[in-house]
C-alpha cells in the first residue's frame, strides 16, 4: 500500500484538504490523524471491513475495543443507549477533550469496535485537526492510537509515519499532541463511574461532577477498553522503572535514564521537563528516542501518584512490565 501524506495547520487547519481525508474514511480508507492525546489510526465505526483492517495495520489482537471518536455529543445516541445523566455532566464539562466514556452501545455499532461487548467507548477530542476531520466524515471514527501493537504511542507524526507508512491510506501532519498519555477511559455502566485507564481527566476531576469515583481495572474475557490486557507501550529496550529521584543508575554501556531537568545527569540522560504535565508530553517521545539511540537499558522515574503522574505511572509500569527498583530506606 503506498500512503499519501497530508500536512495542515495545527490551529487552523485547512479544510480542502482534510476533505482528502474525510472522503478517504467514507469510502473505507484508513486515516492516521492527530488528536491532543496521541496520534490515532481511524475508519469509519460503521464499515465492519474498514475497522478490521485498523487490527490489521496494528497488529492489534481483535479482542481489544476501540474507541469511537464524534464530532459533536448529537452523534452520542447514535452508538449509545441508556445514557445516564452523569454522561451528560461529564460531557459538558470535559467534552471536548481527553475523557472516554464506557456506555452501552446500540445493536447496529459493529463487533468489530467493540471487541463483541455489549459496552462502547466514546469520546469527543479537542484538537482542531481532528474535529473537523470528524466533521467532515459525518460518521464516528473508530480509532486507537496509530502504533504498532506493543508499542509506544505517537505523539508526532514523524513517529506515526514511522509505524504506519504503507499500511494506511493517509497519514496527517498536524504538528504534535499536547497531551502526550492515551484519554482517560471511564466506565458508565457500573454502580458507580469507574476508572479504567488513567489520563489527563482525574478522578478528582469525575468525582467533582458526579460525586464519587473509583478505579477499576480487574476484568474477565475481552477488557473494556484498550490499554487493559496487554503488555503496552514498551520500546525495544529493557525499561526499568525507580521511585528515587535521587537514583543512580548502574555503570553499563547502553544504559540511558529519564528523570525531571532537575535531577539531570551527564551522561544518557532524557529529560521529563520540570512537572508530570511535561513528563506526559514527553513520555512516549522518549521511549522512542531510546530505541532511536540504541539504548539497551532504560530506567525511567516514576512520578508521584497524583494528578495526570498517575496517567504517567500506569503507562510506565506497563512498558516496564512491572520492573521496579524501590525506594531505597
Amino acid at each position: 500500500m503506498q500512503t499519501t501524506y497530508l500536512k495542515v495547520s495545527p490551529t487552523h487547519p485547512e479544510k480542502d484538504v482534510l476533505r482528502i481525508a474525510a472522503d478517504c474514511i467514507t469510502s473505507g480508507g484508513l486515516v492516521v490523524f492527530p488528536t491532543e492525546t496521541v496520534y490515532g489510526l481511524g475508519a469509519d465505526v460503521f464499515r465492519p471491513d474498514s475497522v478490521k483492517n485498523i487490527y490489521i495495520a496494528k497488529g492489534r489482537p481483535s479482542d481489544n475495543p476501540l474507541i469511537a471518536h464524534i464530532a459533536d455529543i448529537s452523534q452520542l445516541e447514535i452508538l449509545s443507549r441508556e445514557i445516564p445523566r452523569t454522561a451528560y455532566l461529564l460531557a459538558e464539562s470535559f467534552w471536548g477533550g481527553p475523557l472516554t466514556m464506557i456506555l452501552k452501545k446500540r445493536p447496529r455499532v459493529p463487533d468489530a469496535v467493540t471487541a463483541g461487548l455489549d459496552t462502547v467507548a466514546v469520546r469527543l477530542p479537542s484538537n482542531s485537526v481532528a474535529n473537523m476531520l470528524l466533521s467532515l466524515a459525518g460518521s464516528p471514527v473508530a480509532a486507537p492510537s496509530a502504533n504498532l501493537s506493543g508499542s509506544p504511542s505517537p505523539t508526532s507524526f514523524e513517529h506515526a509515519k514511522s509505524d504506519m507508512d504503507a499500511r494506511v491510506d493517509i497519514i496527517i501532519d498536524g504538528g504534535s499532541a499536547e497531551i502526550g498519555v492515551e484519554s482517560t477511559v471511564v466506565d458508565l455502566t457500573a454502580d458507580v463511574p469507574t476508572i479504567l485507564r488513567p489520563g489527563a481527566i482525574t478522578r478528582e476531576d469525575i468525582a467533582e461532577i458526579c460525586g464519587e469515583c473509583v478505579y477499576g481495572g480487574d476484568y474477565s474475557g475481552a477488557p473494556k477498553c484498550p490499554g487493559m490486557k496487554y503488555k503496552h507501550y514498551g520500546p525495544k529496550a529493557t525499561v526499568f522503572a525507580f521511585e528515587d529521584f535521587d537514583f543512580t543508575p548502574p555503570a553499563e554501556d547502553g544504559a540511558a535514564v529519564i528523570n525531571y531537568e532537575k535531577y539531570r545527569q551527564s551522561d544518557n540522560f532524557y529529560s521529563a521537563g520540570d512537572n508530570d504535565s511535561d513528563y506526559a508530553a514527553r513520555l512516549f517521545y522518549l521511549l522512542r528516542k531510546a530505541d532511536e539511540d540504541n539504548i539497551k537499558t532504560l530506567y525511567a522515574v516514576l512520578p508521584e501518584d497524583k494528578g495526570i503522574g498517575v496517567a504517567v505511572r500506569n503507562r510506565l509500569l506497563k512498558a516496564a512490565a512491572g520492573k521496579v527498583i524501590r525506594r531505597s530506606i
